[in-house]
């Protein structure tokens, strides 16, 4: 099956590195939550997260309002009994009678004008007792401080016209950050896991027990009962086994190593050249200055020029 396109409308899991992390990292952290459970995953692009989902779930079914994108991930994740796909407007999204445990929607909400028609549309396809999952950037990260303006999103929003827009539809909706963040990682190996910790160091000396920067992205649980909001964990950490980025920044860094090694070395040898162009320059000035000197002694000898 030949890859989609990548345009940067949405994501294809050919993607590497930072937006990898970014994208999957969401589907991983909602795998445990739906597993056993019927799953709509609404704007789900070329398949690659339903497909993640649809190992430990019941059902899952993917909406998405590309007709290529449904056509791609009918066939390339067509191996996959309980996986269906959809091409549909998530805006009028009608699921009819099927409802479903958990309702999945990242990173589609800033790709719509009608966002209470979307949120709405994920409420009503809610089963009794049932959750949502959907995540969104935070405006006053994602392009204020950056100054970046992505051409496909429509309209982002700020922390509280998120919460707002969400609460219109949801009696219950507990926030979280996403940020992709250098760490260092400690974990237990013999006891249990239960206690998680958070620290960072500033460049002033303080340290303190918080996140180093504000989130980029939100993931709201949302559901219409306290108790049927998903039992997410306060911290959650996600990593893939080849350590990709880290082995890109390690790459990246043994290159400036080196490039930094043959800059000092031609520094050097420039310093050299320099010195012996001025060495050179010394004794040029040197030379034209016997040169006239004895030019004026010989002036002295043949005062009316030679004959």
């Amino acid at each position: 099956m030949p890859e989609m396109p990548f345009t940067g409308e949405r994501f294809t899991p050919e993607c590497v590195r930072e937006i990898w992390y970014e994208h999957v990292h969401r589907y991983a952290l909602a795998r445990p939550i739906a597993a056993g459970k019927r799953v709509l995953d609404v704007g789900c692009g070329e398949g690659y997260g339903s497909a993640i989902l649809a190992p430990v779930a019941r059902t899952v079914t993917g909406v998405d309002v590309s007709a290529e994108a449904i056509a791609h991930a009918r066939s390339r994740y067509s191996l996959l009994p309980n996986l269906s796909f959809r091409e549909a407007d998530a805006t009028r999204f009608d699921a009819g009678a099927e409802r479903f445990d958990l309702v999945l929607s990242f990173e589609t909400l800033e790709h719509v004008e009608a966002q209470d028609g979307l949120v709405g549309r994920i409420a009503a396809a809610l089963a009794e007792g049932g959750c949502a999952l959907i995540s969104s950037p935070d405006k006053a990260v994602y392009s204020d401080a950056t100054g970046y303006q992505n051409e496909f999103h429509v309209r982002e929003l700020y922390r509280d016209e998120l919460l707002a827009l969400l609460s219109r539809h949801f009696r219950c909706v507990r926030l979280y950050g996403q940020r992709l963040m250098f760490h260092s990682t400690v974990w237990s190996l013999d006891g249990p896991r239960t206690h998680a910790a958070m620290q960072t160091a500033h460049a002033d000396g303080r340290y303190d027990n918080d996140a180093c920067a504000p989130p980029m992205y939100f993931i709201a649980a949302c559901a219409q009962r306290e108790a049927d909001l998903p039992a997410l964990p306060g911290l959650a950490l996600f990593a893939d086994a080849t350590e990709s980025v880290y082995d890109d920044y390690r790459q990246e860094t043994r290159r400036n190593m080196r490039a930094r090694v043959v800059l000092a070395e031609q520094d050097a040898a420039l310093a050299e050249a320099r010195a012996a162009l001025e060495q050179a320059r010394t004794r040029i000035l040197e030379l034209e200055s016997a040169v006239a000197a004895s030019a004026r002694r010989s002036s002295r000898f043949w005062p009316f020029g030679r004959q």
